[in-house]
């Protein structure tokens, strides 16, 4: 079920690459649909916050009309970076499914660590590597394809 999902944040993010977005991609599922998908816009949009994980809490939050997702699942293709892991928290999100490692921005298993911290408010449970070859393939290609 889980890789499911991811192959719908998958998608995602190949929509983000095809418009010259850094191909990442997430969806949220409650009660097993997916209520939210997004993917980067931060080109787009003009906008450093317009990250897939942030897109998608915010397209969830209105759809299930709460700032809280408790018995929401989050699925991404690449590990949250600081900013998307203090959303993730701040929004309750029950499980964190991601795909690609990010050891240089990552904050969930790389840097900040952010669930690790004390200063850290709620922690999901995290699962990681979810179809991670194919997230990194998509990921690796778009950066090869512009040096």
């Amino acid at each position: 079920m889980q890789s499911g999902y991811m192959e719908h944040a998958l998608i995602e993010a190949r929509l983000a690459a095809e418009a010259g977005e850094v191909p990442v991609g997430c969806v949220i599922v409650h009660e097993t649909k997916v209520i939210a998908r997004a993917h980067n816009r931060t080109l787009r949009d003009r906008d450093p916050t317009g990250h897939a994980e942030l897109l998608a809490i915010r397209a969830a939050s209105a759809s299930l009309g709460s700032e809280r997702l408790p018995a929401c699942d989050l699925y991404v293709t690449l590990e949250p970076c600081a900013m998307c892991a203090a959303a993730i928290s701040f929004a309750r999100i029950r499980r964190l499914y991601f795909a690609a490692s990010d050891p240089k921005m990552g904050a969930v298993e790389h840097g900040p660590r952010f669930f690790s911290q004390p200063t850290c408010h709620h922690a999901p449970e995290v699962y990681s590597g979810i179809a991670e070859a194919d997230a990194a393939r998509l990921l690796k290609g778009f950066f090869a394809a512009r040096r």
